[in-house]
């Protein structure tokens, strides 16, 4: 479904839901007529909304989408720049092998600008291309260090509960929020937990019950919380415990982890749909 035409059913009053594409298919493929056209897949789209009631809601366009656009630019920009310093070492290495810059030096514009000197000393194309490049650096440092700004601005506004759980700065919430769109669209936390990918998978073998981290859901937000669970086991006493109990009882690596995430999952849920009055502390 297109956004304008999702836009137009929301303002008539019309419930949308998002149908995630391997429910169509399993229809699709159960369905009596073969093939892939619109008809088709229109039908294969009610038959899944009908059978699973607690799909989540769309939701017209606010602060959430506004927050994911500066977060993708602001992502777009750092892949930019990132190439853009890679190929900046190697000129400064072609130049003069004794040009070599400590790793993450030049995240500055201020260790950018002092480069240009040393690369004006050097006659030719590899040097005119270096100075190039540093000034294409320090144009996009600049961008990216106001739009972090801006996005930290706004998550404070949007968010506050979910900036005081541990592992989630400015950036890394920025991403919860706007992969989740609204955390008031899903009925409960095991449905944001699905949703996002941290619902464990049942997996039976020789009648031992056990489970595996799921391979399904929003992956931008499982990234997100998978961040927040390294960083709450190292630093958060509670999620600490639990990751340690877990090992002590029989668990792997990944399964402590997993659990880990959920619990983290379940507290982002909470920090999104509770009044900004409220700050949640504690994950675990």
């Amino acid at each position: 479904m297109s956004p304008r035409l999702e836009r137009d059913l929301l303002l008539a009053g019309e419930r949308v839901v998002r149908v995630p594409t391997k429910l169509m298919t399993g229809c699709r493929d159960s369905a009596r007529t073969y093939g892939k056209s619109d008809p088709i897949d229109a039908l294969a789209v009610a038959r899944a909304a009908l059978r699973e009631p607690d799909l989540p809601n769309a939701v017209l366009d606010g602060p959430e989408r506004e927050l994911r656009v500066l977060f993708d630019y602001r992502q777009t920009l750092v892949t930019q720049w990132t190439a853009t310093i890679s190929r900046l070492r190697w000129d400064l290495h072609a130049l003069d092998p004794g040009i070599d810059p400590k790793p993450r030096s030049l995240s500055k514009s201020s260790r950018l600008k002092a480069l240009l000197p040393i690369i004006q000393r050097f006659d030719g194309v590899d040097a005119r291309l270096a100075a190039r490049r540093v000034a294409t650096c320090i144009e996009l440092t600049e961008e990216i260090n106001d739009l972090e700004r801006e996005i930290t601005t706004r998550v404070q506004e949007i968010a506050p509960a979910l900036l005081a759980l541990v592992g989630f700065g400015a950036l890394n919430a920025a991403k919860v929020v706007a992969h989740t769109a609204t955390a008031t669209r899903f009925p409960s936390s095991a449905a944001f937990a699905r949703y996002n990918g941290t619902a464990p998978l049942p997996v039976w073998s020789s009648n031992h019950q056990r489970h595996r981290p799921s391979r399904a859901g929003n992956r931008q937000l499982n990234s997100a919380i998978h961040i927040a669970a390294i960083v709450q086991i190292r630093l958060h006493p509670g999620a600490k415990a639990l990751y340690e109990r877990r090992i002590s009882g029989g668990d792997g690596t990944m399964e402590a982890l997993r659990i880990v995430k959920r619990r983290i999952s379940d507290a982002v849920f909470q920090a999104l749909t509770t009044p900004q009055s409220t700050v949640v502390r504690a994950a675990a």
